[in-house]
C-alpha cells in the first residue's frame, strides 16, 4: 500500500516541472516514510508488544543533568510517557546486536519529538540493496543513500548527499536523523575473530561485548553535516535485549521470524542514552580546512589525519565506555544511573486514526476527494 501509493501517486509530480509539484513530492514521500515508521510500531503492537526502557547518561560524557531529564519527558494526561522533548536534528549512533536494530531504532525516532522524527529518518545501505523490487524502490524513493563499500567512491557521495540532506533541513527548519552503526556489521561468530585480529595488528584492547567501531563513516558524515546545521546533536544509544547471556549472540535469540512470525519479542529494550553537541563536545577537527584552499597541502593533509586520528580514539573511548556499560548491566541487570528512575514508552500508536496512516490511507483518500472536487 505504502509502495502502491508512491509509484502510483507521487512519482508522477518528478516529471511535472513546477515549485508547487516539486514541494507535493517532498510532502508526499515524507509521509509516505512516516507511514512506515506508524506501520512499524503497529506490527510491534499487534505481533511483537514491547516497551523501550530508557535510562539517560548523567555522570560522564555525554550526560544529562536530573532537572533537563525531567524538561525532556512528555506525559499525557494518563501519566503515561508519550513522547521525548530532544533536540530533532541528529546523527543517532548505536551499537548493533540483530537485524531488528534499525526497525526499533525507527520506533524510537516515533516519540523523539512532538510530532516524532520518524518521517525524517536516513540511512546508508549496501548499493545491491538499490534495485530489489518494491523494497529497493521504496528506499531510493525515500532518499536513502547506497553505498558500493568502497571508501575512494562511497566519500564524495556520501557527503554531497548529507550536505545536501542537512542544508535543506536547516533552510526549512525540518528534523533530520541519520542513522548510523558504527559497527558496520552484527557481532557474530564471523566477526568477533575479525575485531579481535584488527585490535591485535593496530595495538590496541579489543572488546568484550561489542565490535570495534569503524570511524571514517561517522566522522565525514559529522564533518559534512555540522557547518549546515549548527545546532546538530550526536545521540548515542547503548542497547540490550533481555535473556542475551554474557559473550551470546544476539541474532541467535531474537530473528526478524522470531519476533514478528513466532511470536517471541524482547519483553523490554534497555536503551541508555547519552547526547553530544557535534560543534563542542566531538572532535570532528577545523571544518575550515575543507572549504579553504592551502598552500600547504602536505601540512594540510597531515593535520586531517592528526585531527582523524583524534576522532579515532575518542570513538573507541566512547564504544569502550559502551562495553563496560554493557557488563554491568550483565552483572546487575540494570545500568545503575543515580538520580532518577529508567523511562518506560510502551511500543505503541498515540492516536487511532495512526492505524489509516500506516497503510498510508490518506494519501489516496486526499487525491481522491480532491479529483472529486476538480469534477465537479
Amino acid at each position: 500500500m505504502i509502495h502502491g501509493s508512491q509509484v502510483a501517486l507521487l512519482l508522477p509530480l518528478r516529471f511535472i516541472p513546477f515549485k508547487w509539484s516539486s514541494k507535493l513530492y517532498d510532502e508526499g514521500i515524507r509521509y509516505t516514510k512516516g507511514a512506515f515508521g506508524c506501520l512499524c510500531i503497529l506490527m510491534c503492537q499487534c505481533f511483537a508488544p514491547t516497551s523501550l526502557r530508557i535510562t539517560f547518561e548523567t555522570e560522564g560524557k555525554g550526560s544529562f543533568n536530573v532537572e533537563d531529564i525531567k524538561k525532556l519527558v512528555i506525559k499525557n494526561e494518563a501519566g503515561d510517557v508519550a513522547s521525548l522533548n530532544l533536540p530533532t536534528k541528529f546523527v543517532l549512533i548505536s551499537n548493533h546486536q540483530i537485524y531488528a536494530d534499525w526497525w526499533y531504532a525507527w520506533c524510537l525516532m516515533y516519540f523523539i519529538g512532538g510530532q516524532g522524527v520518524h518521517r525524517y529518518v536516513y540511512i546508508t545501505l549496501k548499493k545491491s540493496l538499490r534495485w530489489i523490487p518494491i523494497i529497493g524502490w521504496g528506499m531510493q524513493l525515500y532518499g536513502f543513500i547506497f553505498l558500493a563499500r568502497s571508501w575512494a567512491s562511497d566519500r564524495s557521495q556520501l557527503a554531497s548527499h548529507l550536505s545536501a540532506l542537512g542544508k535543506r533541513a536547516e533552510e526549512e527548519d525540518r528534523p533530520f536523523c541519520f542513522l548510523l552503526y558504527p559497527e558496520g556489521t552484527l557481532v557474530s561468530p564471523n566477526t568477533r575473530p575479525i575485531s579481535k585480529k584488527f585490535a591485535d595488528k593496530e595495538g590496541i584492547a579489543d572488546l568484550s561485548n561489542l565490535l570495534l567501531p569503524r570511524s571514517t563513516g561517522l566522522y565525514y558524515s559529522l564533518q559534512s553535516l555540522s557547518p549546515r546545521v549548527p545546532d546538530l546533536k550526536l545521540i548515542d544509544l547503548t542497547v540490550i535485549y533481555p535473556g542475551i547471556p554474557p559473550m551470546g549472540y544476539g541474532q541467535n535469540y531474537y530473528t526478524l521470524r522470531s519476533i514478528f512470525m513466532d511470536g517471541v519479542p524482547p519483553p523490554v529494550i534497555h536503551i541508555h542514552l547519552k547526547m553530544f553537541d557535534v560543534a563542542t563536545d566531538v572532535p570532528i577537527g577545523d571544518l575550515t580546512s575543507s572549504t579553504c584552499i592551502s598552500y600547504e597541502s602536505s601540512r594540510q593533509n597531515a593535520n586531517i589525519l592528526e585531527e582523524k586520528k583524534t576522532f579515532d580514539v575518542w570513538l573507541r573511548e566512547l564504544w569502550q565506555e559502551k562495553d563496560d556499560l554493557i557488563t554491568v548491566f550483565l552483572q546487575t541487570g540494570s545500568f545503575r544511573v543515580s538520580g532518577m528512575s529508567p523511562i518506560e514508552i510502551p511500543v505503541k500508536l498515540r492516536r487511532k486514526r495512526e492505524i489509516l496512516d500506516a497503510f498510508c490511507f490518506f494519501l489516496p483518500a486526499g487525491v481522491g476527494y480532491l479529483w472529486g472536487m476538480i469534477r465537479q
